[in-house]
């Protein structure tokens, strides 16, 4: 069991969650995540490492509540356990002095792609970051992301807060203004990571996304995180999470992603049924 220090809800249905798990706070690297079970038979959940400390011994994970198992998970509270955690997983993100660099997180996926802007920022980058949501109201680590950020910028789908727009728009004005750009990292919706390798591919711009395929074990014996990246199959779980966004085939990642949307679908509204239930006892 491991015990959940804090908890707090950043968003609507997204929470940070500060777990005590010791040895992986000491060993875990930017990009890198965990798998969690909330529960003895609950599902494995791929969740990334947002942040760690090493001293106190504990990890940040950040979560949208979306299916049955995420939403059981945010429902949890500081004093509460979680059955068990394996981490850390994958490969950690390739960080070196590479000058300029642009860090695009979209929705939760600014959770993702923070560790690696501090770690870019570490190894002497000028970092620009791109936040966005849909609306004001979804915006996530705006402080966080300007503590590591030599530029910092929030869009906002709606145009509620920040420029409107989408985080594609505000890197292509960068590029159009004559910036020059040498790495760009995407992390959030697949639309969203397959739009920016577009803008940057006419310019040949070193650009990672990190992948968000169905997970089942993390360890690469299932096989159920293949990827198509430069026309062979990959693991995300141990080759990546990370890959070039140039090479990556989004649109088999996203039918992969798409193949247990009813199922899903259905154990989400039989948990929400279960819920409504123990509210009314």
């Amino acid at each position: 069991m491991y015990n959940i220090v804090s908890a707090i809800f950043l968003a609507e249905n997204i929470k940070k969650i500060e777990i005590q798990a010791p040895r992986i706070a000491k060993k875990r690297k930017a990009g890198q995540f965990v798998m969690i079970r909330v529960s003895e038979h609950g599902e494995r959940i791929p969740l990334t490492i947002a942040g760690s400390d090493p001293e106190k011994g504990t990890i940040a994970i950040i979560v949208q509540g979306m299916g049955k198992s995420t939403r059981e998970l945010n429902m949890k509270a500081a004093g509460d356990t979680i059955h068990d955690i394996v981490g850390p997983l994958g490969t950690p993100s390739h960080i070196e002095k590479f000058g300029t660099t642009v860090v695009i997180g979209g929705g939760v996926g600014s959770a993702i792609a923070y560790p690696t802007a501090v770690a870019l920022k570490e190894a002497g980058n000028h970092v620009i970051t791109i936040n966005g949501a849909r609306t004001k109201d979804l915006v996530i680590l705006e402080e966080e992301m300007k503590a590591v950020s030599d530029e910092a910028y929030i869009t906002t789908d709606d145009g509620s807060y920040g420029f409107h727009g989408f985080v594609t728009r505000k890197l292509q004005d960068l590029l159009e203004s004559g910036r020059t750009i040498d790495y760009v990292l995407a992390i959030g919706p697949v639309p969203m990571m397959k739009a920016v390798a577009e803008v940057t591919r006419p310019n040949g711009i070193h650009t990672v996304v990190s992948l968000n395929p169905v997970m089942v074990d993390g360890t690469g014996m299932c096989g159920g995180c293949r990827v198509t990246v430069d026309n062979e199959i990959r693991f995300a779980c141990v080759d990546g999470p990370e890959f070039d966004a140039h090479k990556v085939d989004f649109r088999n990642l996203s039918d992969r992603n798409r193949m247990y949307l009813e199922e899903e679908k259905l154990s989400a509204e039989e948990f929400s049924h279960k819920c409504r239930i123990g509210l009314d006892q």
